[in-house]
């Protein structure tokens, strides 16, 4: 734990950006706080003088790695296993299909179009999973630069707001039934308010469809696999890590290697606090404050970020991202909608 006088200032400074930020994201829930935070925060980059941005580096950095770690282990806290299991089983095809299509996807225009392959790991994996909550895990583990970051959540919210605003007349027209759209939008729309907004649009253009409850379980399923992906990415980054070391890379002495300073143990704790809140039962009583202490967290680690994000560097490389953005989101609701005519679901 680093010495709180030499991260105090940093951390207050995030904290009073990411309040509003929080705020604005209750009020605007297609947009969300993290994106919010991000806004801000590369706002105050651009006119925060350097020497006066000094002293508050250690706390900002602190901020961008540590609090986005605890924000991680705290969304396990909302993840009752046993229900999502039982609940969102029959969706499980589904997720899996839009998941490997988004990562196939993400993986084969990395190589076309030569994109740093960590900003394509962030999309593939924040298109396919849960958008902030999935690039909050994944970031750490792949040790992802804040600006690779902030590029791969700016990509992400775009598709989620126009997703939010076009998939409800989309269902409409496609003739989906309320079991149909609620598929659709747990598996093909990126984060999870976004998912509600959709679907409360859409129950909003059809009483008494109650599609609401049913698309967050299939998107609480679909967060689920954060443990497999995340998992996989970090035995992969130890993998690399051996060889390095193995070959004396980057001046490092043969034989150096360390796990414990290469695998994301903080992933361990997010399984553990899943299999607490399944074991015990937790009420909402409990897990909800706790939720939402993650999610607050989360909009703090974004304000880090985008206060050690270079905007103009941002908008200037951020067209191909955008394209693997598309491509994925395409991707994903081709299959989505291909699957439940497949399994006879529209």
């Amino acid at each position: 734990m680093q010495s709180l006088r030499a991260i105090w200032k940093g951390l207050l400074f995030c904290l009073a950006v990411s309040i509003p930020a929080y705020l604005l994201g209750k009020q605007f829930e297609v947009v969300g706080g993290p994106v919010f935070a991000i806004l801000i925060g590369m706002a105050l980059a651009l006119v925060v003088p350097s020497g006066a941005s000094k002293p508050l580096e250690p706390g900002v950095k602190f901020t961008s790695k540590k609090i986005l770690q605890y924000a991680v282990i705290l969304l396990g806290f909302g993840l009752n296993l046993g229900q999502i299991a039982q609940v969102g089983a029959t969706s499980l095809p589904i997720i899996v299909s839009t998941i490997a299509t988004s990562l196939v996807i993400a993986f084969a225009l990395c190589r076309a179009l030569k994109i740093p392959g960590k900003i394509s790991t962030l999309i593939g994996v924040g298109s396919s999973i849960c958008g902030g909550s999935a690039i909050a895990a994944t970031a750490p583990v792949i040790d992802a630069d804040d600006e690779e970051i902030a590029q791969a959540i700016s990509v992400i919210f775009l598709f989620n707001v126009i997703a939010a605003l076009v998939f409800p007349t989309l269902g409409g027209v496609l003739g989906l039934t309320n079991e149909g759209f609620g598929l659709f939008a747990g598996t093909a729309v990126n984060d999870t308010s976004s998912v509600t907004a959709a679907a409360a649009a859409w129950d909003g253009m059809h009483p008494g469809a109650n599609t609401l409850d049913s698309a967050t379980i299939v998107k609480l399923t679909r967060t689920l696999a954060i443990i497999p992906i995340t998992l996989a990415l970090a035995f992969w980054q130890v993998r690399g890590a051996k060889k390095a070391s193995a070959a004396g890379e980057k001046g490092a002495p043969a034989g150096s290697f360390s796990l414990r300073k290469i695998f994301p143990f903080f992933i361990i704790f997010f399984v553990l606090a899943s299999v607490i809140t399944t074991v015990f039962a937790l009420p909402t009583e409990v897990t909800a404050p706790v939720k939402e202490l993650s999610k607050f967290f989360i909009v703090m680690a974004m304000a880090a970020i985008g206060f050690n994000t270079n905007i103009v560097k941002l908008v200037r490389t951020g067209g191909k991202p955008i394209l693997m953005g598309a491509c994925c989101w395409v991707g994903i609701a081709c299959v989505s909608l291909g699957m439940q005519h497949v399994l006879g679901i529209w």
